[in-house]
């Protein structure tokens, strides 16, 4: 019986994480940009697309419904043609619409034709249902191509569940 209820809670906190990154994905969604490159040695670029998610709920061995940690798998579509792996662990509250997650994400593709990896870091909280989330590349995370990537993710889920990103970036000029 208590292993159903904390089952039950851990259900109920990965649903919690989702309705917070439902909520925060909406609120930070952003016009695009115009993905010209600038003069100089770095370009500014605008990516977007759609992406396809699956969150796989892991045992966090400690027994405290409040945590969870999933993996995450995501395929994207569009200008990053790309997978990723990452981890995310989360937290509930007692406080109904009170909850957070950290999340890291390697990233494995293509960004406009450049081809290497990097690395996104998610940091998100929902105080009472305000929603706040920030998605950022990690600093000298790039690899190949993508040496040297800065920039902004945002994500918003349209009706349907349909996922989709929207990446402000610079990136230097090709040599």
């Amino acid at each position: 019986m208590l292993q159903e209820t904390n089952r039950r809670k851990q259900f109920t906190a990965i649903h919690v994480i989702a309705c917070i990154c439902l909520s925060a994905w909406m609120a930070c969604a952003q016009a695009s940009g115009s993905g010209a490159a600038q003069k100089g040695a770095a370009m500014q670029g605008h990516a977007s697309g759609a992406f396809d998610v699956k969150l796989s709920p892991q045992d966090d061995k400690t027994g405290d419904a409040a945590l969870g940690r999933m993996t995450i798998d995501k395929q994207f579509h569009g200008d990053l043609d790309a997978t990723s792996q990452g981890q995310m662990l989360s937290a509930v509250t007692e406080t109904k619409g009170s909850a957070g997650y950290v999340a890291i994400e390697k990233v494995s593709g293509k960004l406009h034709g450049r081809t290497g990896t990097f690395v996104l870091q998610h940091n998100a909280t929902m105080t009472r249902g305000a929603p706040y989330l920030n998605i950022i590349v990690v600093p000298d995370s790039g690899t190949g191509e993508l040496t040297g990537l800065t920039g902004k993710m945002t994500i918003r889920i349209e009706s349907g569940g349909k996922h989709f990103y929207d990446f402000e970036y610079t990136l230097p000029e090709k040599q």
